[in-house]
């Protein structure tokens, strides 16, 4: 097979494939199985050498042995290294040290999530580092850290805590205080960086979504990305655009090869030139693994072009997996690196003869491509997308082929606008804005894919779900190839479309006509909507944890206004989605309680809503607020603005309660009240009667039968998370609840709830539930 011409050359890839699964059994299971891989591969060289003129079909005896010396060194050094680092042991022990870091990455901003958010806030940075050799992952407050560049030295000192498993990184050091003793940045981060935000700076001349999208698409740099359009590209299967790959990089390339053919340079030359914009590019978009495994790819393509084997691009993507493993083991586990490889397989092993059927059949062969390379490109990765996420997209491919031609002008635009910003700002504004239509235009994509009825299906996480639609598609695959099998699925199409959609019409609608409330499934944290006699118009208790979870609650519910959102305390499982409220939506005012702590949060929301143009304003109890439908009381707490609270429970026993009175009847939210505050209301003789209750701090333990009796209402919903680490709800709450007749609604199981008056008084209603409420 090595030698026609016209086939792929396989003599690479068994040695590719035995650096590859060596350090993937050496990282996921144990070091001594990258030295067993490695001894294999070699012995099993040395027997191909010694019967080679009788196996003759694939010459590989040679790169096998050098492959599996490879996976013994330095592949299982590696990661035998890792495995017995010191610091390992001190953060099994949770030890306080200092350390002397280098920067590896920039760093990355990071969305805590729940009550027990680090100070550090809704967005933290994580920086992954070396120290003395040694990985390690540093989780910092974004204002001190967020400016370091990848090349500084700096002494950082804190808590050692254990690493996630299966990775290099030995130790994960939660920083506390600002870095000491930093020293400067290399030059050419520090233009690479100037280069960076002069582009943010020229973007700014588009609007804001799209201003946030075009740096992402040119140099993977997300600092200004607006949340709704982030999560638009991940549910529309587009989010690979926002990183920098091997497209961008094919971009560049063709574009600095066109130019320099114009000027009649040879092969050679042009390779040449090619190969000095990738080093440019990769320096300018940064040292990630994305950019460095993209880099590594295209300079060992160039460098076969250069020396005239163009023959087959499948030994550069055997040798790209050699090198990048060889380097760095931890690329084995890389789901990006997986992603990267199979898809570019795909392009390799089935876009040619898939483009070559059809253009038989007439289709123009351009056209064809453009159909087949994303198809080709989400078949064989939609395995591994379907094992991280639990989907199964349904529109990425129209998506990508809808967004394609429109991707590669806006990058050279883009590209270019950041390298003449330094030099000439207004010719740089002016490439911006002919990127502009193009970056529009994907912004659009993005919302109309993430916005189709079924856009992604649920499909089992984990390695068997991954393992089970590869096998559903290496079935369809083979079995298109045959004349009936194809006219068997096309009828089990038919029959499908035929069960499934009068289903689908006959069920009932989302949301359920006259709804007074609904707890929007937002994960581990709260969201309830409470409606007015408008239902485009609603009010917004909390805001979840997360920007996509209520804002998709939101869209379900058909809310475009948002009269006030109060946020009954300032813990991130309750804030964190406010930027996309804000982001989306009319919103009248942003209301908060006496308390201001943690500060980290008080910030952000200051600062969000002024960047929103909302107002912020306070509530305390004895207030009444009134909308046509809808009667809101704040209950608690009392008293004056505090900023001193600094423990969780103190914070929680802060929360705003809120009695709102619905065409559903009473509805008590009560935020994360512990006992001492339950405590509280029960003493002051607080009138706590309604028939709905959110209960208190995701149904914890914390919560006092005589509080629950109190209320005495007839339904109970528990906002949580499934699967959190904090045990919620607790066994002894739901009994409570139970005892007293209570029915019980729970997020993590039923999804949104929502609350509608029935004969008898409120009853309950689960999206997507074809039974009748409940009472």
């Amino acid at each position: 097979m090595g030698g026609d011409a016209g086939s792929p050359d396989w003599r690479l890839v068994p040695g590719a494939l035995a650096v590859w699964l060596a350090g993937l059994a050496g990282l996921l299971v144990h070091w001594v199985l990258a030295i067993v891989v490695g001894g294999v591969a070699v012995v099993l060289g040395v027997v191909h050498l010694r019967h080679t003129k009788r196996m003759p079909v694939i010459r590989a005896g040679w790169p096998l042995v050098a492959c599996g010396l490879l996976a013994l060194c330095p592949v299982a050094w590696r990661v035998r290294e890792a495995a017995n680092d010191p610091l390992r042991v001190a953060a099994a022990h949770e030890a306080v040290v200092e350390l002397r870091v280098e920067v590896a990455e920039r760093p990355r901003k990071l969305r805590a999530s729940g009550f027990g958010a680090m100070p550090s806030g809704v967005r933290s940075v994580i920086i992954p580092a070396t120290a003395e050799g040694s990985r390690v992952l540093l989780f910092a407050p974004v204002d001190q850290w967020a400016g370091l560049l990848p090349g500084q030295q700096l002494v950082a000192g804190g808590t050692l805590g254990a690493a996630e498993p299966g990775s290099l990184t030995v130790a994960v050091l939660r920083v506390r205080g600002p870095p000491a003793e930093v020293t400067d940045a290399p030059a050419w981060q520090v233009a690479a960086q100037g280069l960076r935000a002069g582009l943010r700076q020229a973007s700014s001349v588009l609007d804001e979504e799209s201003a946030g999208l075009l740096p992402a698409l040119v140099v993977g740099d997300t600092e200004g990305m607006v949340p709704s359009v982030d999560d638009d590209f991940k549910a529309a299967g587009m989010a690979h655009l926002l990183a920098v790959s091997g497209a961008n990089l094919a971009v560049v390339c063709v574009a600095v090869l066109f130019l320099v053919r114009l000027t009649r340079v040879g092969p050679r030359g042009s390779a040449v030139a090619a190969l000095l914009a990738l080093v440019g590019y990769v320096v300018l978009a940064g040292p990630e693994p994305s950019v460095l495994r993209a880099g590594v790819m295209g300079a060992i393509g160039l460098l076969a072009l250069a020396l005239g084997r163009e023959r087959s691009a499948l030994p550069a993507l055997a040798v790209a997996v050699i090198v990048l493993v060889a380097i760095d083991p931890a690329m084995a586990v890389s789901f990006g690196f997986v992603l990267s490889v199979l898809a570019t397989a795909a392009l390799v092993l089935v876009v040619p003869g898939w483009v070559d059927r059809l253009a038989r059949r007439r289709v123009p062969r351009l056209l064809a491509e453009a159909v087949v390379v994303p198809a080709a490109a989400h078949l064989a990765t939609a395995p591994v997308v379907a094992g991280m996420s639990g989907q199964v997209s349904l529109v990425a491919v129209v998506a990508n082929l809808v967004a394609a031609p429109v991707v590669a002008p806006a990058t050279v635009f883009g590209l270019g606008a950041a390298l003449v910003m330094p030099v000439f700002p207004w010719a740089a504004e002016w490439l911006v804005r002919l990127a502009g239509p193009e970056v529009d235009w994907l912004v659009v994509v993005g919302r109309w894919a993430a916005r189709v009825p079924g856009a992604a299906v649920d499909w089992p996480s984990g390695w068997w779900g991954g393992v089970a639609l590869a096998l559903l598609v290496g079935g369809l695959v083979l079995g298109l190839r045959s004349r009936s099998t194809r006219v068997a699925l096309g009828v089990a199409v038919v029959v499908a479309v035929l069960v499934l959609l009068p289903v689908r019409v006959l069920a009932p609608g989302w949301p359920p006509p006259g709804w007074a409330a609904v707890a929007c499934d937002v994960g581990q944290g709260d969201a309830v909507v409470l409606s007015t006699e408008d239902h485009e118009r609603a009010v917004l208790v909390d805001t979840g944890p997360d920007p996509a979870p209520v804002r998709e609650c939101l869209d379900r519910l058909g809310v475009r206004r948002v009269a006030l959102v109060i946020l009954s305390h300032l813990h991130a499982d309750h804030v964190g989605g406010l930027e996309s409220v804000l982001a989306d939506r009319s919103v009248g005012a942003v209301a908060v309680g006496p308390g201001r702590a943690p500060e980290w949060a008080w910030r952000q929301v200051r600062a969000q809503t002024a960047a929103a143009h909302v107002p912020l304003v306070s509530v305390t109890a004895g207030q009444r607020m009134a909308w046509p439908g809808l009667t809101v009381e704040v209950l608690a707490p009392q008293g004056e603005e505090e900023r001193t609270e600094t423990d969780g429970t103190a914070i929680n026993n802060r929360s705003v309660v809120l009695r709102a009175t619905t065409k559903a009847g009473r509805v008590l939210l009560t935020g994360d009240v512990e006992l001492a505050a339950q405590a509280a209301l029960l003493t002051g003789r607080t009138d706590l009667a309604a028939e709905v209750v959110k209960v208190p701090h995701h149904g914890s333990r914390y919560t006092a039968p005589d509080f629950l009796a109190a209320v005495g209402a007839r339904i109970a919903v528990v906002s949580v998370g499934g699967g959190n680490r904090y045990g919620h709800p607790s066994p002894h709450t739901l009994t409570a609840l139970t005892r007293r007749g209570t029915h019980i609604a729970r997020t993590d199981r039923d999804g949104d709830t929502a609350i509608v008056a029935g004969p008898g008084g409120p009853a309950m209603v689960f999206r997507g539930d074809p039974r009748p409420p409940r009472r």
